[in-house]
């Protein structure tokens, strides 16, 4: 795939309110480039592509707004929503935040966050200037769900 097409089809697939494929979502992940942690410092607001996993349900739920990357050894995973509106990092849900690695994922090295209280990772590539997406991954019965990983995107703050 191009460039352009690779970016069309994370449009399509995250556009969709249902049925998107982990076997569509791993060939994406193929297209896609890897990152370095120092290179996704910042604020970043999320969504999940729409699988059925659990977390598709759980994380709205919750009123998760995204991730914010303080620095490689301060991350938070969690960033939620307030019913008052203001944003908070939701460190009861993800049992402590998080911290920044370069970590090797499917063969290559890319940028991946490290819960601090659960043996859970989100691995990172790069979809264009401003996305990202992502794949959840560590001990199966904390992230798989009918044995498919989590995957997310993250379009970063302006």
């Amino acid at each position: 795939m191009t460039d352009r097409e690779t970016i069309t089809r994370t449009d399509e697939l995250v556009a969709r309110t249902s049925g998107v494929s982990a076997a569509e979502l791993d060939e994406l992940w193929s297209q896609l480039a890897p990152v370095r942690a120092e290179d996704i410092l910042g604020s970043w607001t999320g969504a999940a592509f729409q699988t059925g996993h659990g977390l598709c349900r759980a994380l709205p739920a919750s009123k998760w707004h995204g991730k914010n990357f303080i620095s490689v050894t301060e991350a938070q995973p969690l960033i939620c929503r307030a019913d008052d509106g203001s944003l908070f990092s939701n460190v009861e849900m993800g049992s402590g935040e998080a911290s920044l690695w370069n970590i090797e994922f499917r063969g290559e090295v890319t940028a991946t966050m490290v819960y601090d209280g659960k043996a859970v990772f989100d691995h990172f590539k790069q979809i264009d200037d401003g996305r990202l997406m992502g794949i959840m991954n560590g001990k199966p019965e904390l992230v798989l769900s009918r044995g498919e990983h989590f995957y997310f995107v993250l379009e970063r703050d302006r």
